[in-house]
């Protein structure tokens, strides 16, 4: 297909609301570690990943001839079979969790999916039904999904019940008008009032993201987890960690994002990096809470042999090449050049994030903060033109995201910075001309 067969067909037999980032969508024809093509032949810098999935580099040669190798042996059972390649996998992650605490896993084949898993699980466990989850997150396309995330744009269809929404850490534009520290952090004691006055006062769980995804790579203080798990465990419930986006070393330094904040959940679960790009999902428990998952359930390509190997060598890959302390000293070399950048451009209000993990979020005013909507679809633009691929969030759609392969190097991040901080000008020149 040419690319104009492509972009029609892609109108006429999608369904409409999977929508792309430009105005003229962006054909991709293929990719090799931190780079992407277009159907033109144009090459980009890829600095987001595939929505912080491509974790160790598009087409990994060392993960993809461990996949070539499995196909060739072994393409598909079922959960109903046991594997070596599943069972090989469930006994890697346990041995890397946190505390070595969560060591039972159920694998699906996304984040989706993988949520709706330990929603099921803290239910069964605590015979409990209400959730908390916070403003600002996401956690998935299904009903529940949807439910559980706290951003209006991503809530399609009626609401699930027993689900309400606490206020997250978004220090940047706190609710209560405080700053940190002097704020005490009252966005996590706010917990307590919240499950007093909007539930039966025992639930069954919370579910957060250690640092929030789609809603912007928001961070929070060091305390806020903490504070937010003893008040949920007061009142009956456990602990679940959404690492889809944070998980496998992506934060730097330790494997998953909840670790940086001193808290050991009960569920953990995750997607994306792991497979970087196969298709799957882990929902990962303590045992009691597994067990407590009463019945027969099934997964037709959980857990799949081609899937779980490839995700075995995933984390192989990150182990060897010590990509967690990359992620922390070359995230740490980002960060520094874009706070540089924040100097130089008023456009950007906030930066924030951990590790390879960081975003830019873009503001008309740093006085009163208004969302630069505007700008950042122009910035998305222009640095589409420049051969650059980066992502977007937030509640305004005003937050650049950026989240590259965990294997990048200083020289990757010197040519992104070169190219980011062109855009970055060419937008302010259009905007200043435009007055």
């Amino acid at each position: 297909m040419t690319k104009d067969e492509i972009i029609l067909a892609n109108k006429e037999f999608l369904f409409p609301a999977v929508f792309h980032y430009f105005k003229e969508p962006l054909v991709v024809s293929h990719a090799k570690n931190q780079y992407v093509w277009d159907a033109d032949g144009n090459q980009y810098l890829d600095f987001f990943g595939g929505i912080v999935t491509v974790s160790v580099g598009h087409c990994n040669d060392r993960v993809n001839a461990r996949i070539h190798q499995q196909f060739d042996t072994l393409q598909h059972v079922s959960t109903v079979f046991a594997n070596e390649p599943q069972a090989a996998l469930a006994k890697k992650i346990a041995s890397i969790t946190p505390g070595g605490k969560l060591t039972k896993s159920f694998f699906t084949n996304s984040g989706t999916e993988a949520n709706e898993t330990a929603i099921l699980a803290a239910r069964c466990y605590t015979g409990n039904t209400e959730i908390v989850a916070l403003r600002h997150s996401y956690h998935g396309r299904s009903a529940m999904g949807m439910t559980l995330s706290g951003v209006g744009t991503w809530r399609l269809g009626p609401a699930q019940a027993g689900i309400v929404h606490a206020h997250n850490a978004y220090c940047y534009r706190c609710p209560f008008g405080l700053e940190y520290p002097s704020c005490e952090v009252r966005c996590a004691q706010d917990m307590e009032e919240l499950i007093r006055t909007t539930t039966t006062g025992r639930i069954a769980g919370f579910i957060g993201e250690p640092i929030q995804g789609v809603g912007g790579f928001v961070t929070p203080p060091k305390e806020y987890f903490q504070i937010v798990e003893k008040i949920v465990r007061n009142h009956g419930g456990i602990f679940i960690s959404d690492e889809v986006q944070t998980g496998w070393g992506r934060t730097g330094g330790k494997w998953f994002g909840i670790e940086q904040w001193g808290v050991t959940p009960d569920i953990m679960t995750s997607a994306k990096g792991l497979g970087n790009g196969s298709p799957i999902g882990l929902t990962v428990a303590r045992p009691e809470v597994a067990d407590s998952v009463k019945g027969l359930t099934i997964s037709t390509f959980g857990g799949n042999p081609v899937t779980t190997t490839a995700a075995k060598a995933v984390i192989d890959f990150i182990e060897e090449q010590n990509l967690m302390a990359n992620c922390a000293e070359t995230g740490a070399y980002l960060r520094g050049h874009l706070e540089e950048l924040k100097s130089k451009h008023p456009l950007i209000g906030d930066v924030r994030g951990m590790g390879l993990m960081q975003a830019l979020e873009l503001v008309e005013d740093r006085t009163t903060k208004a969302p630069a909507t505007a700008q950042t679809a122009m910035l998305m633009e222009t640095a589409r033109e420049n051969r650059l691929l980066i992502g977007k969030g937030g509640m305004y759609g005003n937050v650049i995201r950026l989240s590259p392969p965990m294997n990048i190097t200083r020289s990757d991040v010197d040519q992104f910075i070169g190219l980011l901080g062109k855009s970055l000008a060419a937008c302010g020149a259009a905007v200043a001309g435009a007055r």
